[in-house]
C-alpha cells in the first residue's frame, strides 16, 4: 500500500491510499510531452538504517533526508542480491542472477575448504555483452548516458562502453578502490591533485556530464564507491562525530564521514539541476546496492548484515523523486527489487520492447499512484560461500562460522522464506509483524512454509537455477 509518510524530517503529512485504477501512463497530465533525464544514484553498502529519514540518530544525511520528504520512500526496498557484483549486474540487465550467471563477488569457494560441506556453483566475473542492459536501450532510444563510479562487471574500464554507456569513468573491475584520496590507483581513472577526495571527484565528473547534455535526454548512472571500505574520510567531515552519543550501535565517526561525503554529493546534484532548470525534467533514483556491513555500522531493527539473506543483507534505502510527477512526502510499503528499475524506466520514458524478457515489474502505478501492483514473490538465490568476520557486529547470525553458505529466499507478501541447501533447514518468518526475523515459525505454520517453499522450487526450475549439491571430500577429512 502507498500512503503519506506519517513523519519525515521537516514535515508531518496525512496518510493517503493507492487509488484503485489502472495505471494508463500517456493519460498523466503532462506526461509523455518530452522523455526525462534519469539519474540513478547507487551507493555502495549502504544500510537500510543508515540515514536520517530511515531513523538514524548518529548518522547525518540532512540532504538526502529532505530530499527523501519530497519523494516517494519505499520502505520495503530490497537489493537484488546480498552483496555487490550480482546486485550490479541484475539491475542493469533486468534479470534475477540465475539468467546471468553473477552470484557473488569471486570466488565462490570462500573460506577453508575443510569447512565447506558443499562445492559451491561457480560464479560469473563479467556481465556477458550478451545481455542486454537499461543503458543500451536507452541510448539506442536518443540518451546520452555515463557510467560514473563503480562498475565491478567487467575486467576493464571499456566494458562499461560496451554495454550501452557513451561516457565511463573511475570504474574498472575492482569493487572497491585502493584508496578514497588522489593518487587512486584506478587503472585507467586520472588522478587528481594531492589529497582529492574520490566522493568529490565523482560528483564533479557527474556535474560535468550534466552540464555537457544539459540539452537533451541523459541517463547518469552515478555509482559511488562510498560507502565500501576501506574506510576513509576527509578529516573536516569526521569532525563532530566523535562527541556524539548513540544508543543504537552506529558509532563510527569515518563511516559517518563517508556518509556525509555522499550526502554533498546528492546536494551538489540537486543544487546543478536547479541552475541549468532541470528538476521537473529529471527523475532521480536513490538506492543502496546491499545492506550495511556489520563491522562497521548496524542495520538494527534488521537482522543481519551484507552477505547475508536476512532482512539486513538485503533490504535498504530507496526513494524516487520527480517533482510535479511523483507526490513528494509520500510511502510506500510495498515490497520492491533492483530489477524492477528496467521496466519501470521503460515505462517512464514511453519505450516499447515487447521482445525484451526482463523479470522486473512496472512499478508506475505505485509510483503515480494509481493502481496496484500484481501479487508476485522476490526471489534470492546464492549458491556460494562468503567468510564470516570476527569483528562482525552480528556474531550470533554468523552461521557455522559464516557469513552466508549456499542458500536461497523468498519473500511472498507479509512472508520469507530462507533454504539453507548445506542442512536444508527451513527458516519462515512473517516480515511485517516480526521485521527483525527473531521468530522461526516453520514448525507452527506448516502449510504457509509448504506454499512458499513449492513457489521456491518451482522459480528455480523456470530460470534454472543450480543448487549445490555435490559434497566436498576435504569436509569429511
Amino acid at each position: 500500500m502507498t500512503k503519506r509518510v506519517a513523519e519525515l524530517p521537516y514535515s508531518k503529512i496525512a496518510k493517503i491510499t493507492c487509488l484503485a485504477l489502472v495505471f494508463m501512463s500517456w493519460i498523466l497530465p503532462g506526461f509523455g510531452q518530452s522523455q526525462p533525464n534519469i539519474i540513478l544514484f547507487y551507493v555502495d553498502d549502504l544500510g537500510w538504517s543508515d540515514l536520517g529519514y530511515m531513523g538514524s540518530e548518529f548518522y547525518e544525511s540532512p540532504i538526502i533526508d529532505s530530499l527523501a520528504g519530497e519523494s516517494m520512500v519505499f520502505t520495503s526496498a530490497y537489493a537484488n542480491a546480498a552483496n555487490c557484483a550480482p546486485s550490479r549486474a541484475s539491475m542493469l540487465s533486468g534479470l534475477y542472477t540465475p539468467r546471468h550467471g553473477v552470484y557473488t563477488v569471486a570466488p565462490a569457494a570462500r573460506g577453508a575448504s575443510s569447512q565447506r560441506k558443499l562445492v559451491p556453483y561457480p560464479t560469473k566475473t563479467k556481465l556477458d555483452s550478451s545481455f542486454t542492459t537499461v543503458a543500451e536501450i536507452l541510448q539506442r532510444n536518443g540518451y546520452k548516458t555515463a557510467q560514473i563510479g563503480k562498475w565491478h562487471l567487467g575486467n576493464k574500464s571499456s566494458d562499461a562502453s560496451n554495454q550501452g554507456f557513451d561516457t565511463s569513468i573511475g570504474g574498472f573491475k575492482g569493487g572497491h578502490p585502493p584508496t578514497y584520496f588522489s593518487p587512486y590507483r584506478i587503472p585507467g581513472f586520472e588522478d587528481g591533485e594531492a589529497g582529492e577526495y574520490l566522493t568529490d571527484r565523482l560528483t564533479d565528473e557527474a556535474l560535468s556530464f550534466i552540464e555537457d547534455y544539459a540539452d537533451r535526454p541523459f541517463f547518469l548512472y552515478l555509482s559511488h564507491y562510498a560507502v565500501h571500505t576501506p574506510l576513509e574520510a576527509k578529516e573536516e567531515d569526521e569532525e563532530g562525530f566523535s562527541n556524539k552519543v548513540t544508543k543504537d550501535q552506529q558509532d563510527n565517526t569515518t563511516y559517518a564521514a563517508m556518509i556525509k561525503s555522499v550526502d554533498r554529493s546528492l546536494s551538489d546534484l540537486v543544487a546543478k539541476l536547479d541552475e541549468l532548470e532541470l528538476s521537473e525534467q529529471t527523475l532521480l533514483i536513490f538506492y543502496s546496492d546491499n545492506g550495511g556491513l556489520g563491522s562497521v555500522t548496524s542495520n538494527k531493527p534488521l537482522r543481519g548484515e551484507k552477505g547475508m539473506l536476512y532482512e539486513g543483507g538485503i533490504r535498504v534505502p530507496m526513494f524516487w523523486h520527480w517533482p510535479e510527477k511523483i507526490n513528494s512526502q509520500t510511502k510506500c510499503d510495498v515490497p520492491v527489487i533492483g530489477i524492477d528499475l528496467f521496466p519501470t524506466l521503460m515505462a517512464v520514458t514511453g519505450i516499447n520492447e515487447p521482445d525484451l524478457l526482463l523479470d522486473g515489474k512496472d512499478l508506475t502505478p505505485l509510483l503515480f499512484e494509481s493502481g496496484k501492483l500484481e501479487s508476485r514473490s522476490l526471489y534470492w538465490h546464492f549458491p556460494a560461500y562468503l567468510q564470516g568476520l570476527k569483528n562482525t557486529k552480528y556474531p550470533n547470525e554468523l552461521v557455522r562460522g559464516w557469513r552466508a553458505v549456499p542458500s536461497g529466499a523468498i519473500r511472498k507478501g507479509d512472508w520469507k522464506l530462507i533454504e539453507d541447501f548445506e542442512t536444508g533447514e527451513l527458516s519462515l518468518f512473517n516480515v511485517t509483524q516480526d521485521i527483525s526475523e527473531k521468530v522461526n515459525l516453520a514448525l507452527k505454520n506448516p502449510e504457509k512454509l509448504y506454499e512458499l517453499m513449492r513457489d521456491l522450487k518451482s522459480w528455480r526450475k523456470e530460470v534454472n537455477a543450480p543448487v549445490p549439491s555435490k559434497l566436498n571430500s576435504a569436509y569429511f577429512e
